[in-house]
């Protein structure tokens, strides 16, 4: 169950046995059902949770119910709210499993332990950290300037295995359209092909 996690980690970093090891140890299984929270808003995301198997989706929602979806997360993501995990605080979102879901765990204690012992974990989450901002940054840009079905396209084709795993009303929060209107660009880029 940790020869994904592991990896992830050793593609960035490289780590003894002894190192891989100590990871393994410090990070813990936990299964989630469908429609299982792995964190609900208002309480404090307690975990770093690294997807081994499954699909989850990290989302809050406004005062008049309508849910956005700040990401998605299947195997070999990490799904978080890194502020409330970092400054124990509420979590502003939601992370629920669209499908069952295995996750591996390890706590802000557990965290810290594991730097001591392994260095190179630091630069790794540095790493990760640096290119989840940036990833982020690329998301605004195109949230504020390309045109939806722009924004579909470059999302289905980046990420093909999650357009196929999520219902198409998410998919649409995400990209911030409706599902209607998300529909109709399928539809559209359908009849461009036939």
């Amino acid at each position: 169950m940790h020869t994904l996690l592991i990896q992830h980690i050793n593609a960035l970093v490289p780590l003894t046995k002894a190192e891989e090891l100590l990871i393994a140890e410090g990070f813990h299984q936990k299964n989630l059902k469908r429609r299982q929270f792995l964190v609900q808003e208002g309480d404090p995301c307690r975990y770093l949770s690294f997807v081994t198997k499954g699909c989850l989706r990290s989302y809050f929602t406004n005062d008049n119910g309508q849910e956005y979806i700040i990401q998605f997360g299947i195997e070999g993501w990490w799904l978080n709210d890194n502020e409330s995990f970092l400054f124990n605080t509420p979590s502003q979102f939601n992370i629920e499993a669209l499908e069952p879901t295995t996750v591996l765990q390890i706590d802000q204690p557990g965290l810290d332990t594991l730097y001591q012992h392994v260095p190179q974990l630091e630069r790794f989450f540095r790493m990760l950290y640096q290119r989840s901002f940036i990833m982020l940054q690329k998301r605004v840009i195109a949230a504020m300037s390309q045109p939806a079905e722009q924004r579909y396209l470059e999302f289905a084709a980046r990420y093909p295995e999650i357009s196929s795993r999520v219902p198409q009303y998410q998919l649409a929060a995400y990209l911030g359209m409706s599902a209607e209107f998300l529909s109709k660009i399928r539809h559209n880029i359908a009849r461009k092909k036939s």
